[in-house]
């Protein structure tokens, strides 16, 4: 195997993190890892039911990306509106990649698990008068399909009614931990999960929770780039860990940028304040310094266009004019609509001295969301047995080479209803056949310290190497030339830790930020070498020197493995060259 640049990869072990061993356990029917909509709705309709179910998560419960979204929920809820216009709109923005099954059960399924959402106690903005759910549009919706509450706090709420619905459920949650790696029982399947708690409580430093199935809910990776409008805690966790399990990772290339994020200056780095989709949908216009606006003739939707679109075209008048942002201006709106509507924006652009009622917001592109991850089928099955995932760390087929706006609450509901829904079946199977639990029937493999062999930890600076490294070299724009030296940057930072620990035995100390940098480089390693092998512009990924779709070529997935020496396997899904995935995948198979 070599490196996407040619040269040999680097012989190194990567089963496992280093880490101390667990100092204690817990038993679970289930653990679900990561607190968003996906984990909790998981979680809640596993425990509904009567599985015994552990969340584990990073931060506090209510602290994941799910809170920070702002424009709203996408459904087919209002009068006129059909699944199958949904469905079109879906896959038009995903360019040719999505899914049609996964879009199929997203939209029709979409309603009812919203409905299902409001019966847990979320609260959506509604009319005093009808008591009818309000909704809005957002690029790539030729409707008004995006539910949204406390206008443009949607996440918020979401978050809220689920903590405390998975609350008064009883249900069993580990605060501020990292989970680390995968437990395998003897027959390979998943069998829990090493984590790190940090800070003081019933549980403290490295513990396993042991469980039949483990549920990925870990959110996106977005702290890959230098500037993005994931939170601090988005650094592909669970991306990383699957890799090393053995999972199959798909469409990592097709990274999202949001075309308006506040622009802070050229050096503002991690967590960006977002402009939602929804201030567009509500009639705000894309502007340059001139008051010109030039998403007119682009696309028949101009400022509503999908994001891919929208994204290309700041970028490209910000070229044309050696500019460093572009102007979002919405001062028509009028103070009262902005405080009503859109009160979190408000505040952010005023918190930066900037008040969106008098003058446009400066705006650029920034790192958003992942519409690839671990590949899963119809049910959330990765093809590691007994490991599921959803949400922004899952690749369902959903959203295929770019995400349209407010697809991702409705795919982490839906597919974490169909990951419980999997669960339970198999475990009523197990029952009516008198199997044994396999916590009981099967003997537990787990890390050892240092059972990475002689791969290293990366030192914490070396993350904001990488993100340097990503940001210039498979940021908005990409090219050979510019993934190329991406990927030999990214072997140089992983080559001087493993000649540091060849010559000195000695490695960065396991600890939350060393694990943090180096599931990065996991991840950054992947998303490149998926880049340089997609030699064409689709969706989200703007290749400069291949700046054509290519269908004949490239419309086709790419799939990646992580091999026991480190290096990495690319294959496509097409071509005969490469054996179809393991996992029970009969009802995906089209996604070719």
């Amino acid at each position: 195997m070599t490196r996407p640049n040619g040269r040999p990869a680097a012989g190194t072990a990567a089963t496992a993190l280093r880490a101390p061993a667990p100092g204690w356990a817990t038993e679970a029917d289930v653990v679900v890892v990561g607190s968003g909509v996906a984990g909790l709705t998981a979680a809640l309709r596993c425990a509904a039911a009567g599985a015994r179910v552990t969340v584990v998560t990073k931060a506090r419960l209510d602290d994941g990306s799910t809170r920070w979204a702002q424009g709203g929920i996408a459904a087919a809820l209002g009068e006129g509106d059909t699944p199958e216009q949904h469905l079109d709109d879906t896959l038009v923005a995903g360019a040719g990649l999505c899914d049609e099954q996964a879009v199929r059960a997203l939209v029709t399924e979409g309603p009812d698990a919203v409905r299902r959402l409001i019966a847990t106690g979320a609260r959506f903005d509604a009319d005093d008068a009808t008591g009818e759910i309000l909704l809005t549009r957002e690029g790539g919706h030729h409707r008004r399909r995006i539910a949204h509450a406390g206008g443009d706090a949607t996440g918020a709420e979401i978050s809220r009614a689920l903590v405390e619905a998975v609350r008064a459920a009883g249900i069993d949650t580990v605060e501020n931990a990292l989970v680390l790696d995968l437990l395998k029982d003897g027959s390979g399947r998943a069998a829990g999960v090493t984590l790190h708690v940090m800070g003081e409580g019933r549980r403290d430093g490295v513990g396993a929770v042991r469980a039949d199935a483990v549920v990925l809910a870990t959110g996106g990776m977005g702290q890959i780039f230098s500037a993005t409008t994931n939170p601090a805690v988005s650094t592909g966790d669970g991306v990383a860990l699957a890799l090393r399990a053995g999972a199959e990772v798909s469409d990592l290339e097709f990274v999202q940028f949001h075309p308006t994020v506040l622009w802070l200056g050229p050096d503002a780095e991690g967590q960006q304040p977002l402009v939602s989709e929804a201030v567009r949908g509500e009639g705000a216009h894309l502007v340059d310094a001139d008051g010109v606006r030039f998403m007119r003739g682009q696309h028949e939707l101009a400022e509503l266009a999908p994001r891919d679109i929208v994204a290309k075209g700041i970028m490209r008048r910000m070229r044309e004019r050696g500019a460093e942002h572009m102007y979002l201006d919405a001062r028509h709106f009028g103070a009262e609509m902005w405080e009503r509507r859109f009160p979190t924006i408000l505040a952010a652009c005023r918190a930066h001295g900037i008040d969106p009622v008098t003058e446009p917001i400066p705006v650029a592109p920034a790192a958003h969301y992942a519409s690839g991850g671990v590949r899963t089928d119809l049910r959330g099955r990765t093809t590691v047995p007994g490991l599921y995932a959803c949400g922004e760390v899952a690749c369902t087929g959903v959203h295929g080479a770019n995400r349209l706006a407010s697809n991702s609450l409705l795919e982490g509901l839906v597919f974490a209803e169909r990951i419980a829904e999997d669960i339970t079946a198999r475990a009523e199977s197990a029952r009516a056949e008198g199997r044994e639990r396999p916590a009981a029937a099967a003997e537990r493999t787990e890390p050892a310290p240092g059972a990475a062999g002689d791969a290293p930890l990366l030192a914490s600076e070396a993350r904001y190497e990488i993100q340097h490294i990503m940001t210039h070299g498979a940021g908005v724009l990409r090219s050979a030339g510019s993934l190329a030296r991406a990927a030999d940057r990214l072997d140089r930072v992983h080559d001087e830790a493993a000649a540091q620990l060849r010559r000195d035995g000695k490695t960065a100390e396991p600890g939350v930020e060393t694990w943090e940098a180096t599931n990065l480089h996991l991840v950054a390693r992947v998303l490149v070498a998926a880049a340089l092998r997609r030699e064409e512009t689709r969706g989200c990924h703007w290749r400069e020197d291949r700046p054509e779709r290519d269908d004949a070529a490239w419309r086709r997935h790419l799939l990646v493995t992580l091999r026991p020496d480190g290096a990495l396997d690319v294959r496509s899904t097409d071509s005969e060259a490469f054996p179809p995935p393991t996992t029970p995948r009969a009802e995906t198979e089209s996604r070719t």
